[in-house]
């Protein structure tokens, strides 16, 4: 069956995007050929530093006729009606279209046929299309300007397109393309080492040819070809490559034909501390660095090569040894230099970095942290001298030369500048960990000094900055919010923390972040131009209005996080209704146990009854005007099954209201399902809507009070069946 063929051949593409890139051409262009009425057997796509190459196999030679049958009026129908019938129809008689029966009459029908198209022209169009409107984070136009071309944009100048199409037994044939783009039968190979034209016909013949031509197509060869020779390349000399999955991606997408060598760099640089060692190679010159047997890191790095050179890599190499013996250079004067100032050095200068223009510089930002760590630690065991202390110098190497060249790696320098200069090394710990977690996968502070100040920075964090108006939208989050919530959240989960972000009093984490500080004389002082901002967050504070949004923010990342774990929203949201304070440990168990009776028989039937009960409520109550309320009266009893109900709820309510108290939710889900027989009885004995005024409304409220019961724990209206 016929092929589709193609490669946009273009200036180098940022290695950051190519994968998305492929996938995206091939999602575009199968898309409109499905949409087309187009079949395929099977889609590959990959990508170049040069080229984006896509196959699509199984193509019919055309799209299939599409007959239509277009409904029209009743037989015996007024003529006006006919009439639009034929002109929508496109008939020219009422004789052209057929009669057929249904069990309401017989109607007019008409038929009509749409001719299918040739493959070439579907994926023509679909080619352009995806060309035209390419989705690049980042597009440019170039060459001279014309009316055409300022219609096109691309990440990088596309010089070239081979766009073929047909058979395995026929000469494929260029696709029509209507695009400023070149569009021929052959393209290039690698730019040195590649000699003269290369026709193309499909990919079977495509990629032996480019292979011949040292460009390495397929971009998960070019990833093993590097891992692999640079794990030979390292093991010939008894050692082993530091693992960098992203740095490898990276380096597949700069070189189309990969090839591995080894440098050097002088011994004197191992006392840099390894992540220095590692970063400097890696951001400048995109090498991996190695370990000898005992897991230190060797002088020894992994480079990769765009060619085969005639001296065997020699001057690549020396190259690169040059610039990575510079750069370590630079990094060991940084590191000595930093080495020789204490850390209460480093906090003089943050007052003159700006945090945000509404908040005030770094200082100001690391009295509210230390404040806030100390709090924190008194509340779950920690040392608060340690807390505070740790958190005065959580931002001091922000300031040093070493985080000045790479930022990556503030609070790992602050921790090695902190056991440099002798500091409690739990305090050394918490300067490094309080940045964690960075990202979902990423570990979370444990020590309990380490988590009080990682705590205290993101409620700082969410806090101030959306005071500040820094809140997060759908199009943009600058300041990390939706991070530091996750955060947040992990921390507290994690280590099982009892830390209410507010409790029944209104007082909580929150408050703590915002509320300490609103009232201070350093909070006033950063009034300035944000004074409208500040002076409403004072008042707000007052009353908890400030922490209110923040907490609703924190509630949605945690059901975010809840339905990534696999239990729906709704069940998450459920909970919310029954609480008397925000506990994410409590919320978490109550979820769990939630998820847990749900599962079961006794759960999901006396969810059933449930929803029978709220649903005559709500149908009753809404024709009476008024919720049924007030007490059940015995008296009024008359059936034994609605008496054994009103027992029944009245004992499940004492025990559903102790076993909550006691945290013991999996025992207040039991005393909930010993409602199950009860409920499923009164429905099979009892009508509700009894002729009795009185009967029905005291049957309403022990409908009522059956949902009272279940509110204790969860509003399970919110569960869906």
């Amino acid at each position: 069956m016929p092929e589709l063929f193609v490669e946009l051949l273009s200036e180098e593409i940022p290695a950051r995007v190519q994968a998305r890139a492929a996938q995206d051409l091939k999602r575009l262009v199968t898309n409109h050929l499905v949409d087309a009425g187009l079949t395929y057997e099977g889609a590959y796509a990959t990508a170049t530093p040069r080229r984006l190459v896509l196959s699509v196999q199984g193509l019919p030679a055309g799209s299939a006729d599409l007959r239509e049958e277009r409904k029209g009026p009743r037989v015996g129908a007024p003529e006006k009606a006919l009439a639009g019938f034929l002109r929508a129809a496109g008939l020219s008689s009422i004789d052209e279209a057929e009669v057929k029966a249904d069990k309401k009459g017989d109607f007019y029908v008409a038929t009509t046929v749409k001719p299918g198209r040739p493959a070439e022209t579907i994926c023509a169009e679909g080619l352009e299309a995806a060309v035209r409107g390419f989705p690049w984070p980042v597009s440019m136009r170039w060459g001279a300007p014309s009316a055409d071309a300022s219609s096109l944009r691309w990440v990088r100048p596309l010089s070239a397109i081979v766009a073929t199409f047909g058979a395995d037994n026929e000469d494929p044939a260029l696709l029509p393309l209507d695009l400023p783009v070149p569009v021929r039968e052959t393209t290039v190979g690698h730019r040195v080492m590649g000699a003269g034209p290369i026709r193309v016909r499909r990919l079977a013949d495509y990629q032996p040819a480019m292979e011949a031509a040292r460009v390495m197509i397929d971009r998960e060869r070019r990833i093993a070809a590097i891992e692999d020779g640079a794990k030979n390349a390292a093991f010939a000399l008894g050692l082993s490559v530091v693992e960098d999955r992203r740095l490898l991606e990276e380096v597949a997408g700069l070189v189309e034909w990969p090839v591995v060598l080894v440098g050097r760099f002088d011994e004197a640089s191992l006392s840099l501390p390894d992540e220095v060692i590692r970063l400097t190679i890696r951001e400048n010159q995109k090498c991996f660095v190695t370990r000898d047997g005992a897991g230190a890191l060797a002088n020894a790095f992994i480079l990769t090569a765009n060619l085969e050179a005639p001296d065997g890599g020699a001057a690549i190499i020396a190259g690169n040894e040059r610039v990575v013996r510079a750069r370590l250079a630079d990094a060991r004067f940084f590191f000595e230099q930093d080495a020789k100032i204490p850390l209460e050095g480093f906090l003089e200068k943050l007052s003159a970095v700006t945090f945000h223009e509404k908040l005030g510089s770094q200082a100001d930002r690391v009295d509210r942290i230390a404040s806030l760590a100390k709090l924190i630690a008194g509340r779950i065991g920690a040392d608060e001298a340690l807390a505070e202390r740790a958190a005065r110098f959580a931002k001091a190497d922000l300031t040093t030369q070493m985080v000045g060249e790479f930022p990556e790696l503030q609070g790992y320098m602050g921790h090695r500048y902190a056991r440099l200069h002798h500091e409690d090394p739990a305090v050394a710990e918490a300067i490094e960990a309080h940045y964690r977690p960075l990202g979902p996968t990423d570990a979370v502070p444990e020590a309990p000094l380490s988590v009080a100040v990682a705590l205290a920075d993101k409620l700082d964090q969410l806090t101030w900055l959306w005071a500040a108006g820094e809140k997060p939208t759908g199009s943009g989050d600058p300041f990390a919010l939706r991070r530091a919530a996750l955060g947040i959240i992990r921390i507290v989960l994690h280590n099982g923390l009892r830390l209410p972000l507010r409790d029944g009093r209104g007082e909580g984490l929150l408050r703590d972040a915002w509320g300490r500080h609103a009232g201070s004389d350093g909070f006033e002082a950063l009034r300035g131009d944000g004074a409208d901002v500040a002076s409403a967050s004072v008042e707000a504070s007052a009353a908890f209005g400030m922490a209110a949004e923040p907490e609703a923010f924190l509630l949605d990342r945690f059901v975010v996080l809840q339905r990534e774990a696999g239990v729906p929203a709704e069940v998450v949201r459920a909970v919310f209704p029954a609480l008397q304070s925000v506990d994410l440990v409590d919320i978490a168990n109550r979820i769990a146990a939630l998820s847990a009776f749900l599962a079961n028989e006794d759960g999901a039937t006396l969810m059933a009854g449930y929803r029978r009960a709220t649903n005559i409520l709500r149908a009753e109550e809404k024709k009476d005007g008024a919720p049924a309320a007030g007490a059940v009266d015995p008296a009024l009893l008359a059936d034994a099954a609605e008496t054994a109900l009103a027992s029944a709820i009245e004992g499940a309510g004492e025990a559903v209201e102790r076993a909550v108290a006691a945290e013991d939710y999996a025992g207040a889900m039991a005393a909930l399902a010993a409602l199950r027989a009860p409920v499923d009885r009164f429905f099979d004995d009892v009508l509700v809507n009894a002729e009795d005024g009185a009967v029905r409304a005291n049957r309403l409220k022990l409908l009522a009070a059956l949902r009272d019961v279940t509110r204790q724990l969860a509003d399970f209206s919110q569960i869906p069946g």
